[in-house]
């Protein structure tokens, strides 16, 4: 936890980090563990406001606690970026998990709590577009070994990572589902992790995929190290900032009317299309051309 927050301060507000209660605290020590994911929340080291974090599933006897130590404490409530809830069976699982945790977030002082569901479950998958659909939700994430592993052995372990998360028909189906749900909602859908944690290339070959395949625009890390890899994948080149600030400023001057650029017509359809690059590029840290604050 410590290093990820110290890289954030590093690189500056370009990615998010998660402190995980789920799987980060050791067996007798939950309690203990989700105080001092509150404490780091609440603290100095937390600059940019964007750390979150992730509890456990609703049906276990450590969630209410997480929720209450977490979101119930006034200090870490406030500057919670999102609380992220894995392993849900349903959309009415989620709406129970989000009225629990507005009575503590909002006992605390905290109105509009994000929230970000992992999607890992056949019954999730089945509701992914309602749950995408919930004002609450901010972000959905794909789950990869949780959603393999729910199909007991009929989907082989090669899917689990790369080629075959990409090319395993049923894997695929649900990566595209919940890009589908995400875009049609206007929420963001978060790939899953590479598992390969020494291989850079691997991690920014699979972030491609992701953003160009499948329409992620995030991606998880497990190890620092991935994250410079994925941030570049998720950046524009540095060409096509340039062709989308070129357009845009050309349409700015004829007042949002159709233009010619290099040959090519453009319009309002098209214009929205370059407003996301530049806003991408804006997100990831890229130097953005002269002149284009205006258009953001």
């Amino acid at each position: 936890m410590r290093k990820s927050i110290a890289l954030q301060q590093e690189l500056g507000p370009v990615f998010d980090i998660t402190l995980d209660c789920e799987d980060g605290a050791s067996a007798g020590h939950e309690a203990a563990h989700a105080k001092l994911v509150a404490s780091i929340i609440a603290g100095d080291d937390n600059r940019f406001a964007r750390i979150g974090a992730r509890v456990h599933d609703s049906g276990s006897a450590f969630f209410e606690q997480d929720i209450e130590l977490i979101c119930g404490n006034s200090g870490a409530a406030s500057r919670l970026a999102y609380l992220m809830l894995p392993k849900a069976e349903s959309l009415a699982e989620v709406r129970a998990a989000i009225a629990l945790i507005e009575h503590h977030s909002q006992r605390a002082g905290r109105e509009d709590l994000p929230l970000h569901i992992l999607i890992e479950t056949h019954g999730a998958l089945v509701d992914v577009f309602a749950i995408a659909a919930l004002p609450q939700v901010q972000s959905l994430s794909f789950g990869i070994m949780d959603f393999v592993s729910a199909h007991f052995g009929a989907i082989p372990s090669a899917a689990m990572r790369s080629p075959g998360q990409f090319n395993h028909p049923l894997v695929a189906r649900a990566k595209l589902e919940i890009a589908a749900a995400c875009h049609a909602h206007g929420k963001v859908p978060s790939h899953n992790v590479t598992t390969d944690i020494k291989d850079s290339a691997s991690v920014a070959a699979d972030a491609g995929r992701a953003r160009a395949e499948f329409g992620y625009t995030r991606m998880w890390s497990i190890h620092p190290q991935q994250i410079q890899p994925i941030l570049n994948a998720f950046t524009p080149p540095q060409s096509e900032i340039a062709t989308a600030a070129q357009i845009l400023l050309a349409a700015q001057q004829a007042e949002w009317g159709p233009i010619q650029h290099e040959g090519t017509l453009h319009d309002r359809a098209s214009y929205r299309y370059y407003w996301s690059v530049l806003q991408r590029a804006k997100n990831s840290g890229a130097a953005l051309p002269e002149n284009t604050s205006t258009l953001l």
